[in-house]
Parts: structure tokens; C-alpha cells; sequence
């Protein structure tokens, strides 16, 4: 392999489990995965796709790689992704990307989950596969991912998957769904404050903290220690005003307390969102609890850098990786396709060369072997022109 270009694949997943019978390896499994990760990053959508750019580009990637056997089938692709060991492929994704990634305190982790939508195969009854990610703001990378058991949900996917991460300093964001005291407790434990909506899954914590805004509101925050930030803007003829309240009186945390042994509770957050659009005017509020000192500003980064995961992980995967249109089904090939498309998420999202959409970056790495070879590197050598 090309030094400095193709290192990270070797060092990160060259002690993966193949899954072949020896005899039927004719192609190295990490030439495979090189092959499968630059024509996810040149477009490619799966297995055939990963065939059609290695038969495209077979004399470049012969001076990378050494192909005894030539260009492995859309078969071989289908084959390995399906059998290959998804902890031993997470596990190489978050030692490549640990040593990209570098949290500092106060930067945003925000998590959420994703359905791979057209991933079931009702004829053996297998749903679709679930996947919970960790993004993370400043650093526009994916953390990592944990599937979430067929047999379980997201809510004991999410401490699975924050167990694995670096997380100290960060504020972790969850929605409601997470609400709960185990996910709480590891986001602390990883020395990490966290923001979570409370919502009517967990309706006498949600009345509680609605209950003493309303008191406090009333009271017109006399006598309490609280903070309050707004921001207004209006945009194609759409007016928002969002007002967030921080609540940090020791009396009002014990009121909410009891409904959940919530550690290392510092405020109770609610957020007005005031919305007019063609003279038609909505107001929302929503509740949450954090391990904040109570700064509104703080609270107001976490509840909206929360969305950034959807519009930066999966949107993009949607729209531009066509993630909901993949029907790989067969055995470990749809998890752990989801990993190959993070890994090139991720590289495509380190690119600082130019300021093209995620499309037209993929369609430059279908055509530009340097520039696709720059992606590879990341961030040391992707900064080129």
C-alpha cells in the first residue's frame, strides 16, 4: 500500500478476522475492504457497485495494491460483508477515527438512532436493522455505532455504544427515548455532562419539570436561581423566536429528583419555540433535565446541536449514500455496510479542499485518483488543493 494513503486501512483492520475457508481466499481481505471503502467513497452503493469501480480502476489500484487474482466479484464483496465479524470492523472504525477525533471540553456528542429501512427480509423474518450513532459537532465525525439488538431496542444500544467511546469533557445529547437513569449514569461515569429531553415516556418527570416552570413563571423566577437565553430570526418569510429557561434552585431539583435517581442533576431546561409562517403562528415547548451548571446559552448549543446529527449523519446518508434504498439483507452484510458508509461519511466530511457538496466530492473521487487518495489519508493530507 501507498504510504501515508492507504496506512489507516492497514493498521486499523489488517488484523481482521477473515471469515473464508482458507482455500477459498483468492483475494486478500484487505485488499477487499480497500477496494469496498474507495468505491463507497467514489459512489458506489454495494457489492456490484464495489465490482464495477474495481474493474474501472484496476491498473491504479494495482499500483496500491497487489491483486494476485485481479478484481474479486460483486459475489466475493456480498460474501465477506455478510460473514465478517461487525465488533472486529467497529472496533478498527473507532481506533482509525479515535486518532482523528479529539474532544475538548464543552464540544457536543450528540446520539441518535437510524433505521436501515429496506434491510429486512420478511421471508425469513428478519426486520430491519437498527443502528444507534455518536456524532460528534465540532469535529463533524461519527464516533462510532452499535446495532441494536433484534431482540431489544435503542434504549440498551445507547449505554452499549457510550461505553466504547472517549467522552470526558463532552456534552452528550439523547432524545427523549433515552430518557433514562442507566444512560444517564454512563454518560457521567464517562466523565461526560449530559442534556435529554423528557417527554411522555416518562410522564411524572415531565409533569414535574413542566409543574415548576409554570410555578416559576408565575412567580415570575422571583427568589430563584435560574438563567434565560433567546434567539429571533427570520428567514424566506419564517419567523422563529426561541426562548430557553434554566431552572438550577436546589428546591426545584428535589422535586424533580425523586421521580428517578438522576445523577449529577445541575438544572431542569424548557425551551419556547414561537414559530409564524404565511401570518400563521404555533408555540411548542419542550422539557429537559442536564448535568449543566444551569448557563442557558450552554443548554440552548446542546438542544439545538442535537439536530445536527440528522442533518449531518443521516440525511446524508439517506440523500446522498442512499441508505434507505440498500435491500442488503444476507447474514452481517447490512451492519456492517453501514460501517464502511461512516468510514467514507467521515473521511468525505474531513475534506477542508473545497467547499463542494458531499455529491459532488464523491463524484471528484470517482474521477480523480489523487483526490480520492487524499480522502484516504484524512485530515494530514486532505487539506490539499
Amino acid at each position: 500500500m501507498t504510504e501515508g494513503h492507504l496506512a489507516s486501512i492497514a493498521t486499523h483492520f489488517g488484523q481482521l478476522s477473515d471469515p473464508r475457508v482458507e482455500r477459498t481466499r483468492a483475494h486478500s481481505l484487505l485488499d477487499i475492504l480497500t477496494i469496498a471503502i474507495c468505491a463507497i467513497l467514489a459512489g458506489a452503493e454495494g457489492p456490484t457497485g464495489m465490482e464495477t469501480f474495481g474493474q474501472a480502476k484496476e491498473d491504479w489500484l494495482r499500483t496500491l495494491l497487489p491483486l494476485p487474482n485481479g478484481i474479486p466479484s460483486h459475489d466475493t464483496f456480498s460474501r465477506v460483508l455478510a460473514h465478517l465479524n461487525p465488533a472486529e470492523l467497529q472496533q478498527g472504525f473507532l481506533a482509525w477515527f479515535a486518532a482523528i477525533q479529539t474532544a475538548t471540553k464543552g464540544e457536543l456528542v450528540a446520539v441518535d438512532g437510524k433505521t436501515l429501512r429496506k434491510s429486512a427480509a420478511k421471508a425469513w423474518g428478519q426486520a430491519a436493522v437498527e443502528i444507534v450513532s455518536a456524532w460528534a459537532s465540532a469535529n463533524r465525525l461519527i464516533l462510532g455505532q452499535e446495532k441494536v439488538h433484534p431482540d431489544s431496542n435503542e434504549i440498551t444500544a445507547v449505554p452499549a455504544l457510550l461505553e466504547k467511546l472517549a467522552l470526558a469533557g463532552c456534552i452528550v445529547t439523547v432524545d427523549a427515548l433515552h430518557c433514562q437513569v442507566k444512560t444517564a449514569e454512563t454518560i457521567v461515569r464517562k466523565e461526560a455532562d449530559y442534556v435529554i429531553a423528557a417527554k411522555g415516556n416518562q410522564p411524572t418527570l415531565h409533569d414535574a419539570i413542566r409543574a415548576a416552570f409554570a410555578d416559576a413563571q408565575a412567580r415570575n423566577f422571583a427568589d430563584l436561581a435560574y438563567d434565560i437565553y433567546q434567539t429571533e430570526e427570520t428567514q424566506h418569510g419564517r419567523w422563529e423566536r426561541r426562548t430557553y429557561w434554566t431552572l438550577m434552585e436546589p428546591a426545584v431539583l428535589s422535586r424533580v429528583k425523586p421521580t428517578g435517581r438522576w445523577p449529577k442533576l445541575g438544572c431542569i431546561g424548557m425551551v419556547r419555540a414561537e414559530r409564524r409562517v404565511n401570518d400563521k403562528t404555533s408555540v411548542e415547548e419542550r422539557f429537559y433535565i442536564a448535568s449543566l451548571d444551569g448557563n442557558a446559552h450552554t443548554f440552548a448549543f446542546a438542544v439545538r446541536g442535537h439536530w445536527g446529527i440528522e442533518n449531518s449523519v443521516h440525511w446524508l446518508l439517506d440523500l446522498v449514500f442512499r441508505e434507505d434504498e440498500c435491500r442488503i439483507s444476507v447474514g452481517k452484510g447490512a451492519e456492517n455496510l453501514a460501517v464502511l458508509r461512516h468510514i467514507a461519511l467521515n473521511l468525505l466530511q474531513q475534506d477542508r479542499s473545497s467547499k463542494q457538496s458531499m455529491k459532488q466530492k464523491r463524484f471528484r473521487a470517482a474521477l480523480d485518483p489523487n483526490y480520492l487518495l487524499r480522502l484516504l489519508a484524512g485530515p494530514a493530507l486532505a487539506t490539499g488543493s
